[in-house]
């Protein structure tokens, strides 16, 4: 193929394919605790990581990755004390983050906007080797997290009470997803983009889960949907010199919506026979 002889595509489509897998794959968790949204708000804050290292001349990546968990850190405690005002403290520390990184990135040597948009919404041509290490590092970070803990995590997610009472360390565990899902936001970074990210976290969970049942198929799906459309949509980038991260997302909507179409008559399908199978029951035990 054309575009594996030039080594900043190499570089893309690596970086693209470790998206595919980890933005799913805490993305599955974060859907099954309704907060399909944290990935937008982390972008947010990450914003201010990109410009610290463009003010202190350092990675933006990893500086990036290290506000992102702070901020993670602040969004689970907020959120654990579940006050009525901790809308508002959550409110501020996003678009305190996003607000941060516009000031800072002007007060850094050599820094634009410019630098700032490409983090946003991404950009295959930014990838450096230095980001792509980085990338592996943290990618496999996340994959050892969702999949290594999936039986106690998906217990957290599903029921903390119940999981509490079984002994899990549940506090623990909230934590190490909203860290994971801070390291997965700026594993994106480069390619989907920090106010983008959040789409590859829900929208291929959402098109598996019309076609799936169970958690780990919906895993599964989720991944495989997430890894087409982050590579196919890296590579149509390179032909049609569009933005990374716009066009990933959009070929990812354009799936769900074909996914949707096809399961609304399987989801009738089988609802039909469920209450089929209910109606037998029931004259059954009216038999009897």
């Amino acid at each position: 193929m054309e575009l594996l002889h030039y080594p900043f595509m190499v570089r893309a489509l690596i970086a693209a394919a470790l998206v595919g897998i980890t933005a799913p794959a805490i993305g599955t968790y974060l859907v099954q605790r309704r907060q399909a949204v944290m990935g937008d708000g982390l972008g947010h804050v990450a914003m201010t990581g990109v410009a610290l290292g463009y003010l202190l001349n350092t990675s933006p990546v990893w500086m990036a990755t290290l506000v992102a968990v702070l901020g993670a850190v602040a969004m689970e405690m907020i959120r654990s004390r579940g006050k009525t005002s901790g809308d508002v403290a959550l409110a501020m520390l996003f678009y305190g983050g996003l607000a941060g990184g516009v000031l800072l990135i002007n007060m850094a040597p050599g820094g634009s906007t410019t630098n700032l948009v490409s983090a946003m919404f991404g950009s295959i041509t930014t990838v450096s080797s230095a980001d792509v290490t980085a990338v592996v590092v943290l990618a496999a970070f996340v994959i050892a997290v969702t999949i290594g803990l999936r039986r106690q995590l998906f217990a957290v997610c599903q029921d903390e009470e119940f999981a509490r009472v079984t002994g899990l360390p549940v506090r623990a565990l909230n934590l190490l997803i909203a860290i994971t899902a801070a390291i997965t936001v700026t594993v994106a970074m480069r390619i989907v983009g920090l106010l983008l990210v959040s789409a590859m976290m829900v929208i291929p969970v959402a098109a598996a889960q019309r076609l799936t049942r169970g958690f780990a198929a919906t895993l599964g799906l989720a991944i495989a949907i997430s890894l087409t459309v982050s590579v196919g949509g890296s590579a149509a980038t390179y032909y049609m010199d569009k933005p990374s991260g716009a066009t990933i997302v959009l070929l990812a909507i354009g799936v769900f919506m074909v996914v949707t179409a096809l399961s609304t008559p399987l989801a009738r399908r089988r609802a039909k026979a469920a209450r089929a199978a209910e109606a037998v029951c029931t004259r059954d035990d009216v038999k009897v």
